[in-house]
């Protein structure tokens, strides 16, 4: 497939480095499966050398950040330095303009701890006693993990309730099933008792099979317990707010 199906816009320009918005949900589904919300060259040898590609956000509150975190890690790698190394520096860097955005203080309660209720912005869905939520993935990145990304479960992730699924509010409805698959899928796994690197690997095999044939999408996700409608019952009893 030819690079310019991904490109949308180009949204900026920083020294020689073009700063491009494309369709991630393509580069996922043809191309690299683990691209998330941005990229650079050194990360993945598909993308110009001279550009940084920032996945279409539902909403692009995020670009400075990530476009900082970019600038750090294409140094970094550019000089040698490994992906492990660069992408530690990167995220010092991208902390530290998430703090100045003040994002931390914008889902703390008068406890001094994080309001969950604030995190959470719409109840998507159930799988058996697993609720989905969809989650306002700036602040989750900005208080919790600043590599959160996509989805993600409470046998990976401590500060996520152990009976939920958070989708990251970045991902464009088109491509929220497959991340719940991803995620209901890997945690069915570990809960079972395999490794986290184990499971991820293939609940990411079972998603990309699902993006090159949709037809298996619905089967698996009801293998999983995904109901098509919020239950009723379900509904009354979450919390407000």
């Amino acid at each position: 497939m030819r690079k310019k199906k991904f490109y949308l816009k180009k949204i900026g320009q920083r020294g020689n480095i073009a700063v491009w918005q494309v369709d991630g949900g393509i580069i996922r589904a043809k191309v690299e499966k683990e691209f998330t919300n941005f990229g650079q060259h050194y990360r993945f040898p598909f993308i110009p050398e001279y550009e940084f590609w920032l996945d279409k956000e539902a909403d692009p509150d995020e670009r400075k950040f990530f476009i900082d975190h970019l600038l750090a890690e294409w140094r970094l790698m550019r000089n040698g330095r490994s992906y492990n190394y660069a992408i530690k520096e990167a995220d010092k860097a991208e902390k530290a303009e998430r703090k100045k955005a003040g994002d931390a203080t914008k889902a703390i309660n008068k406890q001094g701890k994080p309001d969950i209720k604030k995190i959470h912005k719409k109840f998507i869905n159930q799988a058996g006693e697993l609720l989905i939520w969809l989650i306002d993935g700036r602040l989750v990145r900005s208080i919790f993990d600043v590599d959160f990304t996509e989805g993600g479960h409470g046998l990976v992730y401590d500060f996520v309730p152990k009976n939920e699924i958070w989708i990251d509010d970045d991902l464009s409805a088109k491509e929220r099933p497959f991340v719940i698959l991803h995620e209901l899928y890997e945690r069915s796994r570990m809960a079972r008792g395999l490794a986290y690197n184990q499971a991820h690997k293939k609940a990411s095999r079972l998603e990309w099979e699902c993006r090159h044939n949709e037809k298996r999408l619905a089967g698996n996700l009801a293998k999983l317990g995904f109901y098509p409608a919020p239950c009723p019952n379900t509904l009354r009893s979450l919390p407000q707010g």
